[in-house]
């Protein structure tokens, strides 16, 4: 179920880099208790212009996941995100590698 969720999470994109969230690093942690998906997040700032919605687009997009009947979406900013979270394929996206 995991996977699936990653594959919905990877719909959502950041509006300032173009670039969906689980490439970006934004995503920390997915469990499950049951049927309810928990997703531990950060954002790239936490002066992010999109910081309210953001966590929203998060759970709607793990709810399209069949046998998830509710989702908990946390933001944190520890540990700090930084450019080295980018995934090796979303930084060849963005052309910094």
């Amino acid at each position: 179920m995991k996977d699936k969720v990653i594959e919905q999470l990877k719909t959502v994109s950041d509006p300032e880099i173009s670039l969906d969230i689980v490439e970006l690093g934004l995503i920390y942690d997915i469990a499950f208790d049951g049927t309810q998906c928990n997703i531990l997040m950060t954002l790239t700032t936490a002066w992010c212009p999109v910081a309210q919605e953001m966590p929203v687009w998060v759970k709607e997009a793990a709810m399209k996941v069949e046998g998830i009947d509710t989702c908990e979406v946390t933001v944190t900013f520890e540990p700090p995100w930084t450019r080295e979270s980018i995934t090796e394929e979303g930084q060849l996206e963005l052309g910094l590698l």
